[in-house]
């Protein structure tokens, strides 16, 4: 056996997940908001004059994928790290050959960083010369919000690409390409999968790519052939495979009853929700959809007339995190109880969408000079530093403009007449606000 021989059984023992993987736009599915034609990603792709840039999503929703097509886009050089187990030496390391290549070559060095998240400052300020320099063009991808969890002198200097987890569509296509090609997917058995096990596999891995594979593949594997030789995959085995049951309803049937359950919630009526909740579950929805639901109308329908609902409402997630089922539906339902028998106020919704209005069609950014952060703050407005009135001391309130001029008597947030609410209403009225 010889080194190409190594090579193609190497390749062929990669998950199927590893082997479909697109090497060019064209084969790309999704993301069809920053790969159209038109878009600024694949104009910069095809021209290869990408910058520095972080893809940020969620798991298996082509991050890498992106990556791996720059990689084979260009005729530079391209060098791949993991900020898991990569340290200052190993970026050292890349940054040094890549000044050599451009030396001796006139050729780029592209230096893709999986879980960029993961370096710590030390390790980004060994980055940031070369990124600044032109020496690499840096791709970070990462699943954690880059502006949160990024050292922002990094973000600073990349553009920031933020990829939405796949629809089912796109994720049944990507399966029907794997049970067709011969090269790299399962095209060389003899296979028929059911439409209705895709679909199962495409729907239970909630628009994770690299999951359906992985099911889909299994499947393949450990199905037994029929009598005639051939692997039928059904549903029982898609479930097997992905470890999920199907839902015991059509689509049509589902949306419907997760309606149900959202607007009893909203109608504060805990039987109903209860109910279909249990209809959810029973029929082989994943709770933690369910949980996920109730957070957000925790702050979306209760908000501040009662602010313990989210509390409630966060820990019967995590609850359910660490236990799972059956008895992590105990603090599911209670929270479900308590979110429906909570006094009901949507003020925070409609604050939200209000000041979101104006940051849109407004966009005022003169910032009023005695709020301006001093530190790095020129000659003149240091000089307002002293405008500023810190409120604790005047006994922890005391008024002065926060909003810009443009905006100065706007009043976004408006608490209304139910549970703390009420008391928010009179605490605004002893400060004078409207």
């Amino acid at each position: 056996m010889d080194l190409f021989d190594l090579a193609n059984e190497k390749k062929g023992m990669a998950p199927l997940a590893e082997r479909m993987r697109a090497k060019t736009l064209n084969d790309f599915l999704g993301q069809e908001h920053i790969v159209s034609e038109t878009g600024l990603l694949k104009r910069a792709i095809k021209l290869d004059r990408l910058g520095s840039c972080i893809f940020w999503g969620p798991p298996g929703c082509g991050k890498t994928t992106l990556a791996n097509v720059i990689a084979c886009s260009t005729d530079n050089y391209f060098v791949k790290l993991n900020a898991v187990n990569s340290g200052v030496s190993d970026v050292k390391a890349v940054i040094e050959q890549a000044r050599q290549n451009a030396k001796l070559y006139g050729k780029k060095t592209y230096l893709l960083l999986d879980e960029c998240h993961r370096f710590n400052k030390t390790q980004s300020d060994s980055l940031l010369p070369a990124i600044e320099q032109g020496d690499i063009i840096f791709i970070g991808s990462t699943t954690e919000n880059p502006y949160a969890s990024m050292t922002p002198a990094i973000v600073s200097r990349c553009r920031v690409f933020e990829l939405k987890k796949l629809k089912e569509q796109d994720i049944i296509t990507a399966l029907k390409k794997a049970l067709v090609d011969k090269e790299r997917g399962l095209g060389n058995y003899d296979l028929e999968v059911l439409d209705e096990a895709l679909t199962h596999i495409a729907r239970a891995s909630a628009g994770d790519l690299r999951v359906a594979y992985n099911a889909l593949e299994l499947a393949c594997l450990t199905t037994n052939p029929n009598k005639d030789g051939k692997i039928v995959v059904g549903l029982k085995d898609a479930e097997e495979s992905i470890q999920q049951k199907a839902l015991s309803f059509d689509e049509n049937l589902y949306y419907d009853i997760l309606s149900a359950f959202c607007k009893s919630l909203r109608g504060s009526d805990a039987d109903g929700a209860l109910y279909y909740m249990q209809r959810l579950i029973q029929g082989g929805c994943d709770p933690l959809l369910l949980a996920r639901r109730l957070v957000v109308h925790s702050a979306e329908d209760v908000g501040l007339a009662d602010p313990n609902a989210l509390v409630v409402a966060t820990n019967a997630l995590i609850a359910y995190e660490k236990l799972g089922l059956p008895e992590g539906l105990i603090p599911l339902s209670e929270a479900v109880i308590y979110v429906c028998e909570a006094e009901k106020s949507n003020s925070v919704v409609e604050a939200m969408a209000l000041a979101k209005e104006d940051a849109v069609s407004v966009k005022d950014d003169n910032i009023p000079a005695h709020l301006k952060n001093y530190e790095f703050a020129s000659k003149e407005d240091k000089q307002n530093k002293g405008l500023y009135k810190y409120p604790h001391n005047y006994g922890g309130y005391v008024e002065q403009q926060y909003l810009p001029d443009s905006l100065v008597g706007k009043v976004y947030y408006q608490p209304k007449n139910n549970g703390y609410e009420q008391v928010v209403k009179e605490i605004r009225k002893r400060k004078g606000k409207k």
